[in-house]
């Protein structure tokens, strides 16, 4: 009988609290403040902080930083409005910076 295995996580990296599931992965090719970055549909587990106007690579935006529920560890951030029309897809979703979550259950 098969081992039954639940979904792929990806978690916090300080305290392994649950923050992500990899099928909601949108892109694997952003940039974060610490190198590279993965943007999400939905993130879970965490809080999300004050809205700040940010100038990014890809321009203007309004972003909030979020932070696993737990630990209070900076994870990455929300992007709450893109300025530039090419941009507005990423509005609503979220960065979680590689640097900061681990791979469960794979």
């Amino acid at each position: 009988m098969a081992d039954l295995v639940g979904p792929r996580l990806y978690s916090c990296c300080n305290c392994r609290n649950h923050v992500a599931l990899h099928d909601d992965i949108i892109s694997k090719s952003f940039q974060g403040r610490n190198g590279r970055a993965f943007l999400f549909s939905h993130v879970m587990n965490v809080t999300v902080g004050r809205k700040e106007d940010r100038q990014l690579m890809t321009g203007l935006h309004t972003v909030a930083d979020v932070c696993c529920y737990d630990c209070r560890e900076v994870l990455g951030w929300k992007y709450e409005r893109a300025y530039e029309e090419t941009q507005k897809y990423k509005e609503g979703k979220f960065i979680l910076e590689k640097s900061k979550i681990v791979k469960e259950n794979w």
